[in-house]
């Protein structure tokens, strides 16, 4: 029987603790990314999650943020969200679609989402519906003022709908 996509579908062997210790090179060792998506060879989406207002450790955002931008410089539109979730109970599954997003990084740039209460599935959609897949040569993605919606006096764009919610963080 085939396994539905997106589920963890050996939790013992998730809840092992991986111990990177070994791996130390001066200050620097490995990190992890909670969530990757590759589309189709056009677009990135890295997602990182932490529970409640816990801060991400700056090398882990160095890291992180160096690779968005190195994406974003290979011409493919990438995003990195970092959310965070309020599930206390260790037990219990985290739905990362339900994060609240608190941060992105899109063109370079970092932006604070304040007090927009964005999902992260409500912040990819918007993502993917700014981006055209098809086209062959992928345009920058405009980046418009904080809302969910296209501004009414903003000419639409060929390859731009709707701007994503920010503020800039300077």
């Amino acid at each position: 029987m085939p396994s539905k996509r997106g589920i963890i579908t050996n939790r013992k062997r998730a809840k092992q603790i991986r111990d990177f210790s070994g791996l130390r090179y001066r200050n620097i060792t490995p990190t992890d990314i909670d969530g990757l998506i590759e589309y189709h060879n056009k677009a990135y989406i890295l997602i990182e999650i932490k529970y409640g207002d816990a801060e991400l450790p700056n090398g882990q955002k160095l890291a992180l943020k160096r690779l968005t931008d190195d994406l974003e410089s290979s011409g493919k539109p990438t995003l990195f969200i970092i959310a965070s979730h309020q599930t206390s109970n260790c037990n219990n599954d985290i739905d990362v679609a339900k994060t609240i997003v608190s941060q992105y990084r899109f063109k370079k740039e970092w932006y604070e989402t304040h007090d927009i209460k964005i999902t992260t599935r409500q912040l990819i959609d918007i993502f993917h519906s700014n981006i055209r897949i098809e086209s062959k040569e992928l345009k920058e993605l405009i980046i418009q003022k904080p809302t969910l919606e296209s501004p009414s006096n903003e000419p639409e764009n060929e390859y731009y709908k709707s701007g994503m919610p920010h503020y800039k963080i300077e």
